[in-house]
């Protein structure tokens, strides 16, 4: 698979091609608190407007709490009012996967980490411009980084 990651310099660079992270339960278990794997391995959603990342206004970069992969970056969020972080585009299309969610008698638009399949939370088209879409994001699934310490993104992959 081919995704944007981060340089030693801090840039992000790519697409390189990566492989697919896989781990047992187990595994995700000893790396996750047990909310995290409830969000991020079982596809569970944070109470809303409780989500440590909610009103984060540091600038930098959201990254996938499994496996470490570049998502979003801050100055793509917006205060949507749902209660979410939530962000009107990702930091490369190739980052981000897409998947049909027909739980909860409805029909959405999944959002997972490309690189390991980690449960972000949903896209919808009730956005602002320029993209029209809101990707609403559980905290629980991300982890943040400063824009002052992007190199420590870095990627072997980017060589």
């Amino acid at each position: 698979m081919k995704v944007k990651v981060f340089n030693r310099q801090g840039q992000l660079v790519g697409p390189v091609e990566s492989p697919r992270v896989h781990k047992s339960d187990a595994e995700w278990r000893a790396q996750l608190t047990p909310e995290q794997f409830y969000i991020a391995r079982g596809k569970g959603t944070e109470p809303a407007f409780c989500g440590t990342l909610l009103d984060n206004k540091r600038k930098g970069v959201y990254s996938c709490i499994c496996c470490g992969l570049p998502l979003f970056y801050s100055s793509n969020k917006f205060n949507s009012g749902t209660g979410w972080p939530s962000f009107f585009q990702a930091i490369a299309e190739e980052n981000v996967a897409t998947s049909a969610d027909r739980s909860h008698g409805m029909v959405r638009t999944e959002i997972l980490c490309a690189r390991c399949d980690c449960h972000l939370g949903h896209v919808f088209e009730d956005g602002p411009k320029p993209t029209g879409l809101r990707y609403c994001v559980n905290s629980e699934s991300l982890t943040f980084t400063d824009e002052n310490e992007l190199t420590n993104l870095a990627d072997p992959l980017a060589g």
